[in-house]
C-alpha cells in the first residue's frame, strides 16, 4: 500500500473553521500572482501565449521576468490569458481605479506611448 489517499479523504475531517481559513488563504494566493504563475494557472505555455500575441517565445519570457513593462504589453498579456487589466491605486481611504489607460487609441496613425509600470 502506497499510503496515498484522495485529497477529499484527507480533508473530510476538517472543521468548518479550518476549511474557511484554507479558503481565505487560497483566495489571497490567487489575488496576487506573478505573470508566469498566472499563465500556468490558465494552462498556457510560453509558446502558446507567444503565438496568440504574435511574438516569439523569448519575448514572453522577458516580459514575465521584468518588473518594469509597458502597460500596453501588460494589457495584451492579460487579455491573451482571458482577463481584463485594471489599474487600481490603493489609498488608506480606499481604492481608486485609474482610467487613463483604459483605451489606447491610435493618434494620427501612430499609437500613443504607454507609460511604464513597475
Amino acid at each position: 500500500m502506497s499510503g496515498r489517499h484522495p485529497f477529499s479523504e484527507l480533508t473530510k475531517g476538517f472543521s468548518p473553521e479550518r476549511r474557511r481559513r484554507i479558503d481565505e488563504t487560497k483566495k489571497e494566493l490567487l489575488a496576487e500572482m506573478p505573470l508566469h504563475e498566472l499563465r500556468r494557472a490558465r494552462a498556457l505555455t510560453q509558446q502558446e501565449l507567444a503565438q496568440m500575441l504574435k511574438v516569439n517565445q523569448p519575448a514572453i519570457s522577458k516580459l514575465e521576468q521584468r518588473a518594469d513593462v509597458y502597460i500596453s504589453s501588460l494589457r495584451s498579456y492579460i487579455e491573451a490569458v482571458g482577463g481584463r487589466l485594471k489599474i487600481v491605486a490603493d489609498f488608506p481611504e480606499g481604492e481608486v481605479t485609474i482610467t487613463n489607460f483604459a483605451d489606447l487609441e491610435e493618434d494620427e496613425g501612430t499609437q500613443k506611448q504607454s507609460p511604464r509600470c513597475g
